[in-house]
């Protein structure tokens, strides 16, 4: 495999398993935060912030995580077939339909795109007491749709070596 090829799956992976170790942690904050609404509710003026910045929250911890979970194979699929199949099966198998997964990624992140830059001409804020922002958690999306997508072009390339039984390192 010809040297930059090597270098964008070593950098991507490198980057998306940075980002998705730390977004493991986001399930704490997640935590935090219920426990801070239910204190609030409980002992003193229930805080606006809270569902809303859970739910924001949630989105990050999936969405961030989603391109550590494609690197970990933590994906979900039809194991009546796949785990039956040698190692060179799957990778065919996994090569022809990553493309199925690209197109919904560069739909999903069209969409998005279109979506983040309508919230940040008009300051699209959600509809509740708080009134936060939405331009951020969706240009948050978007990079974790972009990540998803340059994850899914290193599984490729990974699952193009192993067809060869070229090692990747």
């Amino acid at each position: 495999m010809p040297g930059f090829v090597v270098a964008y799956v070593k950098y991507v992976d490198a980057f998306n398993r940075c980002v998705g170790r730390i977004m493991t942690y986001g399930i704490f904050v997640m935590v935090g935060i219920l426990l801070w609404s239910s204190i609030s509710k409980t002992f003193f003026m229930p805080s606006l912030w809270t569902l809303e910045s859970a739910q924001f929250m949630m989105v990050a911890y999936y969405i961030l995580g989603g391109a550590y979970a494609i690197q970990l194979n933590a994906n979900v699929r039809m194991d009546l077939f796949y785990g039956e199949w040698s190692v060179k099966t799957r990778a065919w198998v996994d090569a022809f339909t990553v493309f199925f997964l690209l197109f919904y990624l560069a739909v999903l992140l069209y969409g998005g795109l279109e979506s983040t830059l309508y919230s940040l001409e008009y300051a699209q804020r959600t509809r509740t007491a708080w009134r936060p922002l939405l331009w951020p958690i969706k240009a948050l999306m978007c990079a974790g749709i972009f990540m998803m997508i340059l994850q899914s072009i290193s599984q490729f390339i990974k699952d193009i070596a192993t067809i060869r039984g070229v090692e990747l390192k």
